[in-house]
């Protein structure tokens, strides 16, 4: 029998090997549970030090063949640099869209089978697109920027950056600075407005582009409204107007191997019409303004042949008098018979006096204001052509009612542009004043400004922005090429001179000291042929007192294009003031004009200024960037004013270019890249050097 086994009788119960398995089971899950969460604490530490600490601060989006656009996530900005990184062209700060305090990396390219295209969605804000496209043969890189709102009344909002750039055009401003980086202006509509009753809004000439001295042109598409901000020294911001048709923000940013490159480029893109040349006569004949305050239209010629009489006596040759408005409203309001029977030599004296008047070259001033008080307002409400002024229907399908505003005191309406008849009603008044003056040029005053929007109502698609000047520009070009304009947008290809800005009669940045940066300004966006302001200044409408600001000013009014006088001469007597006067006169038609006239042409070919900035020459001289009172004709003649109440000496920089600039006074030679400290300056000699090859 098999021997059997004892049972334990101990009260210890017996261990099997299920139940130790199964406690070594739960000890090992315990442990793989907390190795777990260990590993996922260290992963997401790992994840949360990438993002913050290790991630790249820079994310490429686009390259390019020399440059590329780079997301900088900590400042939310996009920087085009060079593809070595070793030069910045401009950096722009998007961060105002959605909401800053977030960084975003920026990296998602929706567009990704495009490498020539970046889109992306910003913060369920705004949709961003980005295209670029290089230029082989002039060697540029242009970056397509569109910034579309999501939502309604989004505001776009790009800022770009002045810290080691000097920025160039917009617009002028009262105390126009050359660079623009000096200039403060709050966030407002970019249109031109007239400075006289706007002075901290901007003024003529004005164009939707702006160039920086790194190399970088920045062009902003025409139809789309937009606002425009300045913090000197820090930004300037471009800003859409929240709305709900979503309006979306759209520039372009080109870039160049220097400021002349980028800026010879964006003339291209900025005109794609031929360039035509204005009546260049007038380079030869100085403005003169009669002041006189007269009541009539006889008075009125009485004192244009005083006026004319008295140039022939202090022998300042032939010259064009300009009337205003007032002077040329009593001319046009005058008896017709009585001009007509001049013509026919009724009376022997009026036949003597009509070639006194006749061979004078007049400059009338007309503006598309008419007074609400005239015969010629009360017939078009009778005879139904009310829509010959900017109106407004009283009811969706209402009558037209004529928007009211004032001009020079009074209320008026406006001529409404968009109207073929209204033009034609215009340009039948400017040929009957033609046919009984005889005049041959003409100022239009008035363009600057939106009437609607000035009073907070929504203007026709035609009249939004700045689009009544750029009208207004093709009837002054319809009316002839002696046409003058006080205000100029998207016109600097046509036929036609522009007004500078009134000046202050001081040596202040408002008045002498602003004459060379508006010079610049003009030209740089193409207004090439100036009437600049009077010699002295005008905006006060009082006569010029002040001696040598009189004389400093008339030296630089020489090498300008017109000059213009608002203040005669013999006022200072029979001296040292008139002649200089004529001096100054015979050397600007004899010397100035023929090289205007030589590089005019050159503008017509390429767009290229025919004043032009000391980095024209050097353009990778940075001590070129900001000189403000000096400035070149072409590539030859060098001329560098005294603007300082005192001075006989100024400092002079001479650029360099692998050539010599000669003094045209003294015939000394230097080299280009020198500087002359306290160059002698004589108050009656204005510093003048001619290229040396």
């Amino acid at each position: 029998m098999p021997h059997a086994r004892n049972r334990n009788p101990s009260p210890i119960p017996e261990v099997t090997w299920d139940t130790g398995l199964k406690e070594m089971n739960e000890t090992w899950k315990g442990a793989i549970a907390c190795l777990g969460v260990a590993v996922f604490f260290v992963m997401t530490i790992g994840i949360i030090y990438w993002q913050v600490v290790d991630q790249p601060n820079k994310n490429w989006i686009l390259r390019g063949t020399f440059s590329g656009l780079i997301w900088e996530r900590k400042t939310h900005s996009l920087l085009i640099q060079t593809l070595t990184e070793d030069k910045t062209y401009v950096e722009i700060d998007v961060g105002n869209v959605g909401n800053p305090d977030i960084e975003i990396p920026f990296v998602r390219n929706l567009c990704w089978l495009n490498k020539t295209e970046f889109c992306y969605t910003w913060d369920s804000v705004a949709e961003v697109k980005i295209s670029l496209e290089a230029n082989e043969d002039t060697e540029t890189e242009c970056y397509s920027m569109t910034w579309a709102p999501v939502h309604c009344h989004v505001e776009l909002k790009d800022c770009f950056s002045m810290a080691n750039i000097s920025w160039y055009g917009g617009a002028s401003v009262r105390g126009q600075t050359w660079p623009i980086n000096d200039q403060n202006a709050t966030m407002q509509p970019f249109i031109v407005s007239d400075l006289k009753d706007n002075p901290s809004g901007f003024g003529s000439a004005l164009e939707r582009y702006f160039l920086g001295s790194s190399g970088v042109a920045v062009l902003v598409s025409p139809d789309i409204p937009l606002q425009l901000g300045l913090d000197s020294r820090q930004q300037f911001c471009l800003q859409s107007l929240p709305s709900m048709e979503r309006l979306p923000l759209q520039y372009t940013v080109c870039v160049a191997h220097n400021v002349k490159a980028a800026h010879q480029e964006a003339v291209q893109q900025l005109s794609e019409h031929s360039r035509e040349l204005p009546n260049m006569k007038a380079l030869r004949l100085p403005f003169w303004k009669l002041l006189a305050n007269m009541d009539s239209g006889p008075k009125v010629e009485r004192e244009m042949r005083t006026f004319s009489n008295r140039l022939k006596r202090h022998q300042l040759g032939e010259g064009v008098i300009s009337l205003n408005e007032h002077s040329t409203t009593l001319l046009s309001d005058m008896d017709h018979d009585y001009l007509n029977s001049r013509k026919r030599g009724m009376s022997k004296r009026l036949t003597r006096d009509l070639p006194l008047v006749k061979l004078l070259n007049i400059s009338i001033t007309m503006s598309p204001f008419l007074g609400v008080d005239t015969t010629q307002f009360h017939t078009s409400l009778i005879d139904g052509t009310e829509a010959y002024w900017l109106s407004l229907p009283s009811a969706p399908q209402g009558q037209l009612i004529p928007v009211m505003s004032q001009w020079r005191g009074k209320f008026c309406v406006k001529l409404n542009i968009t109207n073929p008849g209204a033009v034609s009603w215009f340009l039948d008044r400017v040929g009957a004043l033609q046919t009984h003056l005889g005049m041959e040029y003409i100022m239009l005053e008035g363009g600057e400004g939106n009437l609607f929007e000035e009073q907070a109502l929504r203007p026709p698609q035609a009249l939004g922005g700045d689009k009544y000047i750029s009208l207004l520009a093709d009837l002054a070009t319809r009316i002839g090429d002696s046409t003058i304009m006080t205000a100029g947008t998207r016109s600097s290809y046509k036929p036609l001179f522009v007004r500078m800005t009134p000046l202050q009669s001081d040596w202040s940045p408002m008045g002498l000291k602003a004459i060379i940066p508006n010079l610049l300004h003009h030209t740089l966006l193409g207004y090439n042929f100036l009437i600049p302001d009077a010699v002295g200044g005008s905006l006060s409408g009082d006569l010029v007192t002040d001696e040598e600001l009189f004389i400093r000013w008339l030296e630089i009014a020489a090498f300008l294009p017109v000059m213009s006088f608002h203040t005669p001469p013999w006022i200072f007597g029979e001296g040292q003031v008139l002649n200089l006067t004529r001096n100054y006169l015979t050397r600007h038609q004899r010397d100035v004009a023929p090289l205007i006239e030589k590089y005019a042409e050159e503008w017509q070919v390429t767009g290229n200024p025919i004043y032009r900035p000391m980095w024209w020459l050097n353009p990778t001289d940075s001590m070129t960037f900001t000189i403000n009172d000096q400035f070149l004709i072409g590539d030859e003649v060098l001329v560098a004013p005294v603007v300082e109440k005192g001075a006989v000496q100024r400092d002079i920089y001479l650029p360099d270019g692998g050539f010599q600039w000669q003094d045209s006074q003294n015939a000394r030679v230097f080299d280009g890249g020198t500087f002359l400290h306290d160059y002698p300056v004589p108050l009656t000699e204005v510093a003048v050097f001619l290229r040396r090859s």
